[in-house]
This record gives C-alpha cells, structure tokens and sequence, in this order.
C-alpha cells in the first residue's frame, strides 16, 4: 500500500477504473472562479463578475474538475447546477477563499470586517442599538450588516463562513426549538440568548375578547388569528401556542398583520415594536391571559470553530457582557 501522499494519488489515478486522473493542485483563483459561478449560475455572469473573459471561467472550471476528477455542474440551457460533488465543494471553498482574504487582510494589517447577516425586521430595528455599542466600545472593528433573505439562508451563509455570525429569533433551548428546522451542519453551530423580544397578543378594541381576563388557550382558539408567513417566527410561535389548526388568515409580514388586526379581522401575536404605536393610540389593546405565548429571543449565532478569530471574539465578548440579567 502507499505510504506518502504522492505515492497515493499515483496509486489512486493508476487504480480509477473511470480513467479519471487525480491531481492534488487546486488552486485559489478555481475556487473563487467556482464560487462565482455557483452565484451567477452561468459562465457569462460568473466571468462579468470577475472581470474575465467567459473562455477563462470556462477553461478554470475544467481545470478544478479535472484536477479533483469529478464533475461539479450539471450543464443545461436553463444554467448550471451543482452535482452532488458540488454541492460538497461549495461550502468548503467558501470558507478556503474566505480564509485566505483574511489571512491577506492581517498580514498586510488591514482590519477583517466583521459580516453578520439577519432578516430585514430584526436588521431595522435590533441591529441598530447592536452597531452602535459596537462602534462605541470597539470603533476599530469594522462591521458589515448582511441582509439575508429568509433564516434558512442566513444559517446556511453562517455555516459556509460567508457570514462570521447571524441573528435570529427563537425560543430557549436548542437551535430551532421554536419550530423551523436546523441545518443539518448545526453541530458546527454555537448560539447565544442575546435579550426577549416582547411579544403582545392584541386585539381591536371592539373584539369580543376585550375585557375578558384570564383568558385560555381554549378561548383563544375560537377566534381568528391574523399570521406572518409561514416560517415567519411569529407564526411558529402561534403554532407552538394554540397548535397549527384554526381559523386562519395568513398575510406577508407582521407588519401586514398589525395593520388587519386594526381593520378588525382578527387577533395576533406579533413583536411588540410593531405594535406599540397602535397600542398606545388605543387602535390595539392587549389581551389578558392567563396561559402565555412562548418567549422570543434574539440569538446570535456562529460557527464553533471561528471563535478565536478577533472580531468575532470581540463581537462575543461584548454581547456576553451585555446581557440582561434574566439570560446571564
């Protein structure tokens, strides 16, 4: 048997029944070029990308796959998708050319800027006083919001290290225990209870629930209820709450919802920023239960093995210090 790594890529080419050669020189500029086209999904817009001409992209995808001997895209008219070699690729070369910038950035003393990505109602109205302690506490860290499309993308970018950390909402206890599904890379994830967001369970002043107090579970489902959109945190909420039947109304974002509950069409639960305004011109009044919704929280997430990196360290430091004392 082969006892060094040249002897076995020797061994390993001369043993390929296929006839693939394997070559263990991969190199940087493949991988970024491999990336781009896992972004654009065609050579065209990965070359407008890099500024390269479309043969070049072409010629270093060939090369990357040959020097890994398997196929990475599945070539079609509609674009190129990735194989199941890809797919375990992609991740992994993020974090190789992502590693390597930052290896540049400290060599050459320019400061890594620290990416973390959160959905658009958490970045409008946490991540603000989030940059501002950061800026006062640490102005020599430069911080990069990302907004991320929908929570399964923010944790999938966390996990390939195209983002250092993300914010989420969810509930005490292990990622995903409000009801969305982890990735299933979470093992490599570690995650912090940064504060609660208040929830509210409100109501048009005119509702027959008004004035009731003590009100259960049971008297709850017999109304209806007004809903984000389905992996919208708010709504796993209601779903662990009152379980996943009932009258239903579900609309684009808690944002539309408040506004229908105020037009009478129906209860929510939603985050009490987006309701504060209706609540304190009497538009909205809060409903008295005697059962309560799950907690929501503010979660930072991260990769377990990228702590030691100094921004993200920092960013760490900083938010254990800040905790409220209801989650130190």
């Amino acid at each position: 048997m082969p006892t060094t790594i040249r002897q076995m890529l020797m061994w390993l080419d001369r043993n390929n029944h296929r006839g693939r050669s394997v070559s263990p020189n991969m190199e940087l500029r493949q991988l970024r070029t491999f990336m781009a086209v896992v972004e654009h999904r065609t050579v065209t817009g990965a070359a407008v990308a890099l500024d390269l001409a479309p043969s070049s992209v072409s010629q270093q995808i060939r090369t990357l796959e040959g020097s890994l001997g398997v196929r990475l895209f599945h070539r079609a008219p509609t674009g190129l998708s990735l194989t199941a070699a890809g797919r375990r690729l992609a991740p992994r070369a993020a974090r190789l050319v992502d590693d390597a910038a930052r290896v540049r950035r400290e060599v050459v003393g320019v400061p890594t800027p620290l990416r973390f990505g959160a959905l658009e109602t958490v970045m409008a109205t946490q991540v603000p006083t989030l940059l501002s302690e950061m800026a006062a506490s640490h102005p020599e860290l430069p911080i990069e919001p990302v907004r991320s499309a929908d929570r399964a993308e923010l944790l999938r970018q966390v996990v390939a290290g195209e983002l250092d950390a993300g914010l989420i909402l969810d509930t005490t206890g292990e990622l995903g225990a409000l009801g969305f599904d982890p990735p299933v890379e979470a093992a490599t994830l570690s995650s912090l209870d940064l504060e609660p967001c208040p929830v509210v369970l409100a109501a048009h002043p005119g509702h027959p629930l008004i004035g009731r107090r003590g009100l259960t579970v049971a008297d709850l489902r017999e109304h209806r209820m007004i809903l984000g959109p389905r992996l919208c945190s708010f709504h796993l909420a209601v779903d662990l709450f009152l379980g996943p039947e009932g009258d239903r109304i579900e609309v684009p974002s808690v944002f539309v919802a408040t506004n229908w509950a105020v037009q009478r069409l129906g209860l929510v639960l939603v985050p009490e920023f987006t309701a504060i305004e209706h609540l304190d011109a009497g538009r909205l009044v809060r409903l008295d239960l005697a059962d309560q919704p799950p907690a929501v929280w503010l979660r930072l997430v991260w990769r377990t093995d990228r702590e030691d990196e100094p921004g993200l360290r920092t960013l760490l430091y900083g938010a254990t210090r800040s905790l409220p004392p209801s989650a130190a």
